[in-house]
């Protein structure tokens, strides 16, 4: 079903891309910077690797869809750079569990040492056992209506819990050496990595104005962030064989090495390619009728697909 476009006030600014990404991106660091637990605070070494594991960059994919949704329904910037904060505090602590000895066993993350390495294991699974906690608090204290607030927080657990990212983390360690088909990897995926992205859509969406946010609505975004979700592993599995660890500021090859399934491995680097720019053409048909308040969704659902790190 194709949504009519949203009666809405006045359009979104017309900044460009670049710089709406480098103005909301400055807005997000400013936020994490402020909010996250200080270093003179005690416990004062699990603060620090907090920190270091949130503060120490990449992309902000999941902070920039929850603003960029945001604009869809309104949203007050306040209220999104919590929700922002939330999203990616949780990714950061599955970052700083995966790449654990007991996990994926790396050393090298957004270019730096991974937590574990720059401080220790104990600190390391603390940091990212606080990180969890702290996305749930970043929501309940953020002054929302309470059953907005509960809406976001709903969002998120069932986002990152057992159907999402920790069940589809759980298929991909069980995966390792052996062969998926290919609905069998798309549905890891869908979980692993696509259930956060499309809950960054959902929760932006989700801070802003109920009204604006109709049914219809609700599932032209489900649909885009599901598609775009995907498209991000498909072109994450095709960076990792194309990509140097340089550029990508973590280890390149590594799912070769460790023997784990792919879309580049198993539809090859053509048909993966391919695949990636189908669900970009997907993302973008399922939010055709939102009008020009889902232009930044547009706009990343582009950058996603065609980055090089």
């Amino acid at each position: 079903m194709r949504c009519a476009a949203a009666v809405l006030p006045d359009d979104p600014g017309t900044l460009p891309f670049e710089q709406w990404v480098q103005r909301v991106g400055a807005r997000f660091e400013d936020a994490a910077e402020r909010m996250l637990p200080p270093v003179d605070l005690t416990p004062t070494r699990l603060h620090e690797a907090m920190r270091y594991a949130v503060l120490t960059g990449g992309k902000r994919v999941r902070p920039l869809l929850v603003y960029a949704a945001g604009e869809v329904t309104s949203a007050e910037e306040e209220a999104l750079d919590r929700t922002a904060l939330a999203v990616e505090y949780v990714h950061a602590y599955s970052l700083v569990h995966d790449d654990m000895p007991c996990m994926d066993n790396d050393v090298l993350r957004r270019g730096k040492a991974t937590v574990h390495v720059a401080f220790d294991e104990a600190t390391a699974m603390l940091a990212g056992d606080a990180l969890q906690a702290e996305a749930f608090k970043v929501l309940s204290d953020g002054g929302l209506p309470a059953t907005q607030t509960a809406s976001l927080m709903r969002e998120l657990a069932h986002a990152s819990g057992t159907e999402g990212m920790c069940g589809g983390q759980a298929i991909d360690l069980a995966a390792v050496g052996k062969s998926l088909t290919l609905p069998e990897l798309e549905r890891m995926h869908r979980m692993k990595t696509g259930a956060l992205l499309r809950g960054s859509v959902l929760m932006g969406a989700l801070s802003g104005q109920a009204a604006l946010l109709t049914e219809c609505t609700r599932e032209a975004l489900a649909r885009y962030g599901e598609a775009i979700g995907l498209a991000f592993q498909v072109v994450d599995d095709l960076l990792d064989v194309e990509a140097s660890t340089a550029s990508l500021g973590k280890t390149a090859g590594k799912d070769a090495a460790q023997g784990k399934p792919t879309y580049a491995s198993l539809l090859g680097i053509d048909a993966a390619r391919a695949w990636s720019l189908r669900l970009r053409a997907q993302a973008l048909t399922a939010i055709d009728g939102l009008g020009t308040r889902a232009t930044r969704l547009r706009e990343l659902a582009d950058f996603i697909v065609c980055r090089s790190h």
